[in-house]
């Protein structure tokens, strides 16, 4: 069946996280008066985030577990002293400060463009609703996208297969006509498969993970080689 609609991830795959965070944690550490080396902390920090984002994903921790627990691990594994009221407003913070930064992945007002006049757009995303929303309308994409569904709207996240379903009951789609773009092997990819979508996978890196078997590319405008 012909390919109607494409699914994109948000983080990492079209809104440049680790860019947009990193210069978040600068801005909010020189407002709170933390005085880290940036680069250090986000060495430590960046792995602990994808290991609280993996727990919660899986149920294991809460929002609110996660927007703590992230920031405390990365303090206590540099040896860093800071009281837990501060680490609260850090937290906040962070979120309140971060659709402030929105450098996206290069190619995607292009790809956009191209898919726009062939294709029905849509966003699935693991992220918060008050942050992705803001994020996609500070850069300047929100637009481009008819049906946007979160896992906080659906009370699940990705690869639970209800998250797929009910995004294309959404969108009006069919898993037969549908494709979802996004960087993670076990999220994006292997979720949107065992629903019976076709799927692309993003790997903008080295060190991401991929399957033979799964289309790929390296950046963002490949994607036209397929769509």
């Amino acid at each position: 069946m012909k390919i109607e609609h494409v699914f994109f991830d948000l983080d990492h795959t079209l809104w440049d996280f680790d860019k947009n965070s990193g210069l978040t944690f600068k801005k909010i550490f020189k407002l709170n008066d933390v005085d880290i080396e940036i680069n250090n902390f986000l060495r430590i920090y960046m792995p602990i985030n994808l290991e609280y984002w993996r727990l919660y994903r899986d149920e294991k921790v809460t929002k609110e577990e996660l927007r703590y627990k992230r920031l405390k691990k990365s303090f206590d594994k540099l040896n860093f002293e800071i009281s837990d009221a501060l680490i609260d407003k850090l937290a906040i913070d962070y979120i309140d400060n971060l659709s402030s930064f929105n450098y996206l992945f290069e190619g995607t007002f292009e790809i956009l463009d191209y898919l726009k006049s062939k294709y029905q757009l849509h966003i699935i995303t693991n992220g918060f609703d008050e942050v992705q929303t803001k994020k996609m309308t500070s850069s300047k994409i929100i637009d481009y996208f008819d049906a946007i569904i979160t896992s906080d709207s659906v009370g699940v996240k990705k690869p639970n297969p209800k998250v797929f379903n009910y995004a294309l009951k959404k969108a009006n789609a069919t898993a037969e006509n549908s494709v979802m773009i996004g960087d993670s092997l076990e999220a994006d990819i292997n979720g949107a498969l065992n629903v019976g979508f076709k799927a692309i996978h993003c790997v903008f890196n080295e060190e991401t993970p991929t399957d033979a078997n799964v289309t790929s590319v390296a950046n963002l405008l490949e994607i036209k080689q397929y769509l």
